[in-house]
């Protein structure tokens, strides 16, 4: 009997240009369902990709802090969100459904 290997998938690892980086949070966000702290582990995501530590400089806030708020278990204020999108070179916008 052949044994199955199994792998992490890490997602930051295949975001590689900012156009990839919008189209995985333009996913996330249409799939979470209102689930911010689904939205948050995505920025998280692309943060990870981008260098979490260059993010969070950016962002003006602490990695440890940063690493908290985008993990997924908890909902960051949304000022975090907004500095996060820009420290990542993301823009944040609506349309008419």
């Amino acid at each position: 009997m052949t044994k199955t290997k199994t792998f992490v998938y890490d997602v930051s690892e295949h975001l590689r240009t900012p156009e990839e980086m919008a189209l995985y949070l333009d996913a996330c966000i249409e799939e979470s369902d209102g689930d911010a702290a689904f939205i948050a582990k995505a920025l998280g995501d692309i943060a990870r990709a981008q260098g979490m530590s260059q993010v969070a400089k950016n962002a003006g806030l602490s990695r440890e802090s940063l690493y908290k708020s985008l993990s997924g278990e908890r909902v960051p204020d949304f000022s975090t969100i907004l500095k996060v999108t820009k420290a990542l070179g993301l823009k944040l916008h609506t349309v008419a459904s």
